[in-house]
């Protein structure tokens, strides 16, 4: 005899939007756990009798239960509204191509980017996040839930902003989510400033969560289809349908508005400034001071993404004809060439170099000297080259049980020992190493904490703000 219990937790306003099902068949006991509409995961355990298998899924249930999930129908509620960029990408009309010198194809439409120090970052609409040297040798694969909508950084963390509504923390081996959104938000995109999460949405929404996953504030533009919002430590600077709005860190004043030139597709910041991609084929730069227009950049289609060279002495763009361009500073055009692999979803300039993904899942590393260029203008660029998947890629996927994190015996040598504790209805997480302030949080897992069970890391960072980020490698102390 078969049976099945079937269980959701769905929050209104808050993050929580999900089933977690146990089914019972003889011996066997299955899990299947995840986000309301999406297929999930599922765990199998065997027993040695029908009556143990009985007695575990109960202490499962039961579990849940007292955690606030309750009895449902599947199907009943809807799942979380997801909403994907529209973009079409027709041939470029530039004369020549860009100078490409490496070339990595996703298998799927990508957006998501960032390129630091050691590594540059690509996710992809199938959940799927690869990091590759500079030189184009792929390192490392994420495996995501959900497709990913951005990366963004804070300091020399990294996350992914996906459609199931999770940020994940990618900075170590054991990528976990770090931050888990409402289900009434249509994610469109994402920023981080020291450990506040800033989201934009569908509707227009403006929400901000801090570093508990805890909701801030939210804030309604004029317009809607937010695809842009970009933060530091005087404003967070928001952009939808009818123009770009600077509001203070904490929510309460909006500092300033400035209608935009069509829809805002993307933003990018500087120091002073931040620029916005419209679909009036135009960049702008406006001052993050007063809002102020300080120069215009003129494209020859609909404007897809932009980055500048640091202190934005050079802006590039990217269309929706397959082209990308480069300004000077004063908005005057230096060059325009097709990419030769679809239109630029997003971008990012380093040392020379100009990382594009694209509308046909690639990563491209374009050589943006003015030699290349040059070059590439008179028609002689070099041959791209196509990095391909190596068959031993070590791939990472996030933690979602406790049974998924390596359990040891004793802390190692110049590790960090934290604990789990309830305070307030809620787990949180405090060290227990000395040289740390005790009542400070940390940044963790939420999928592995369990009262009063103790984990082992390699390095915590203090965050602004009071709390503490964890660095390397997650494991639960015997």
């Amino acid at each position: 005899m078969t049976t099945k219990t079937y269980l959701e937790l769905s929050q209104d306003g808050a993050g929580a939007h999900k089933f977690y099902e146990v089914t019972v068949d003889g011996l066997v006991v299955s899990v299947r756990y995840g986000r309301i509409g999406a297929a999930g995961q599922t765990q199998t355990s065997n027993f040695t009798t029908a009556d143990k298998a009985r007695a575990a899924a109960a202490k499962k249930i039961g579990e849940k239960v007292r955690k606030g999930y309750a009895p449902a129908v599947q199907g009943q509620r809807a799942a979380r509204s997801v909403t994907r960029r529209a973009v079409t990408s027709a041939p470029s009309t530039a004369r020549a191509v860009a100078p490409v010198l490496w070339r990595f194809r996703t298998g799927s439409s990508a957006f998501g980017i960032h390129v630091d120090d050691d590594h540059c970052w690509v996710g992809n609409q199938a959940g799927d996040v690869y990091t590759l040297s500079h030189t184009g040798e792929i390192q490392a694969h994420f495996s995501l839930p959900e497709g990913v909508k951005c990366l963004v950084a804070d300091d020399f963390w990294i996350y992914a902003g996906c459609d199931d509504g999770r940020v994940y923390d990618l900075s170590s081996k054991l990528p976990f989510a770090a931050y888990d959104i409402a289900a009434d938000v249509d994610i469109f995109w994402l920023d981080i400033h020291e450990g506040v999460l800033n989201v934009a949405d569908r509707s227009g929404r403006l929400t901000v969560i801090d570093h508990e996953d805890e909701h801030q504030w939210s804030r309604t533009g004029q317009g809607e289809h937010a695809w842009m919002v970009r933060a530091d430590s005087d404003a967070v600077y928001y952009g939808d349908t009818r123009g770009i709005t600077a509001y203070a860190p904490d929510g309460g004043r909006e500092i300033w508005h400035t209608d935009s030139q069509g829809a805002v597709l993307f933003g990018w910041q500087e120091d002073t400034a931040v620029y916005a991609g419209t679909a009036h084929r135009k960049v702008q730069r406006l001052a993050k001071e007063d809002g102020r227009v300080e120069a215009v950049y003129a494209c020859d289609s609909t404007v897809y993404s932009c980055a500048t060279s640091p202190g934005g002495r050079f802006v590039f763009a990217a269309d929706a004809a397959s082209s990308v361009y480069c300004f000077a500073e004063d908005g005057t055009r230096l060059w325009k060439l097709g990419t030769g692999a679809g239109s630029a979803l997003s971008m990012q300039y380093r040392d020379e170099r100009l990382y594009l993904v694209t509308s046909d899942g690639s990563l491209v590393c374009v050589d943006a000297s003015e030699a290349a260029i040059t070059a590439a203008q008179q028609g002689t660029v070099p041959v791209a080259r196509d990095v391909k998947l190596a068959a031993a890629l070590p791939t990472y996927e996030p933690a979602t049980t406790v049974a998924a994190v390596t359990t040891v015996s004793t802390a190692p040598a110049g590790s960090v020992v934290v604990e789990c504790v309830q305070e307030g209805g809620r787990t949180r997480v405090h060290v227990l190493s000395d040289g740390y302030e005790g009542s400070w949080n940390v940044q963790f897992p939420r999928a592995i904490r369990e009262a009063g069970a103790r984990y082992v890391v390699d390095a915590l960072h203090p965050a602004s703000g009071g709390f503490y980020r964890v660095r390397g490698d997650i494991r639960r102390l015997r």
